[in-house]
């Protein structure tokens, strides 16, 4: 069976293009390589002893698209391909709205014209803005998002919502994640980000592996258990399964579904930093620094919707992140740049 994964060469969408292989699917990768590097390639093959078909293209070409279409028979579509920095959003709206919103309807015009009409999106848990009550559950409301990045994930729910709501051959898998860390267990493939990490477990991996002096902790007055602020951490092999989860859920589905991928228990940002010193032998020196804008206390998934209709759980535990995320850093220490 062939699918389309749009931004497979990227973090998330490598790690799922190898538990596809591993199923016996065939991935076919449309990516810009705006965000990840080629050598991803030949470290999947290595990882799985299967070649992958790739091709060079921007989600907003819609001509590309088409070819690609025309060249290949596909069964689904899992969408990766878009802009993650919530910072940069902030800074560049118009290019994540073009982008992620702009790139979705044309990856949605083309599958309607040739008659592809199931596609599983990666979306975000920041959809839910600042949330009433935590676990979050998918019921939870949504649209109040606080930058850009999120607002973009959002409209493209509603996008599919509408989408669907207008015709009934269309199925919309949509995967809201919490925050995806770690790396393949190979150590070949992992979060590679381009200059300085937004997220915390590679900012801690960069300051273990000597390119950062410290780690900024950004407020430690929070009403959590040590004070900082506690979050949802999932591992990517398991965000990866819950893809293929997905795959082989869509064709029972109607309309548009959305699911939460966490594993349901939040992590203070010091329980990460005392894992990752603990089990891996380094030292990670930080700082405490002022709260950011917009930040809050907990905010963490009910993932029992995903358990009871995917038959998936998160598996591994913050013991194989941080393991698995220096396992990563520590042979690849400047990431794909050898």
């Amino acid at each position: 069976m062939n699918i389309l994964v749009t931004g497979g060469l990227g973090y998330i969408g490598s790690h799922t293009c190898i538990e596809l292989i591993n199923a016996g699917y065939h991935p076919i990768v449309f990516d810009n390589l705006s965000n990840a590097k080629k050598q991803v390639i030949d470290r999947i093959k290595t990882i799985t002893g299967k070649e992958i078909t790739f091709v060079e293209g921007d989600i907003r070409d819609e001509s590309a698209l088409s070819s690609l279409f025309e060249k290949y028979q596909f069964n689904c579509v899992i969408h990766f391909a878009g802009l993650k920095a919530v910072g940069e959003s902030v800074q560049q709206p118009l290019k994540y709205y073009d982008v992620n919103v702009n790139g979705t309807l044309t990856l949605l015009r083309v599958m309607q014209h040739h008659n592809v009409y199931q596609l599983i999106f990666s979306s975000s848990a920041t959809v839910y803005g600042i949330p009433d009550t935590v676990p979050i559950e998918e019921s939870a409301p949504t649209g109040q998002t606080t930058n850009p990045y999120a607002t973009s994930k959002y409209m493209v729910e509603r996008v599919l919502e509408d989408t669907s709501a207008s015709n009934p051959h269309w199925k919309f898998i949509i995967l809201r994640y919490f925050n995806p860390v770690g790396a393949h267990q190979s150590g070949l493939i992992g979060e590679d980000p381009q200059g300085i990490p937004n997220n915390l477990m590679p900012f801690i991996s960069q300051v273990a592996v000597g390119k950062r002096d410290k780690l900024s902790v950004y407020g430690n007055d929070y009403e959590t258990k040590d004070g900082t602020g506690v979050r949802d951490y999932l591992h990517v092999v398991d965000l990866a399964k819950g893809h293929l989860s997905a795959v082989k859920y869509i064709s029972t589905s109607k309309g548009t579904t959305a699911f939460n991928l966490g594993t349901g228990n939040g992590l203070s940002v010091l329980e990460v930093v005392e894992a990752f010193k603990e089990h891996n032998k380094v030292d990670i020196p930080y700082v405490i620094t002022e709260r950011r804008a917009g930040d809050i206390d907990s905010y963490y998934a009910n993932n029992s919707k995903a358990k009871k209709l995917l038959n998936w759980q998160a598996e591994l535990d913050l013991e194989d992140m941080v393991k698995d995320t220096w396992h990563w850093q520590s042979n690849n220490p400047n990431g794909y740049d050898e």
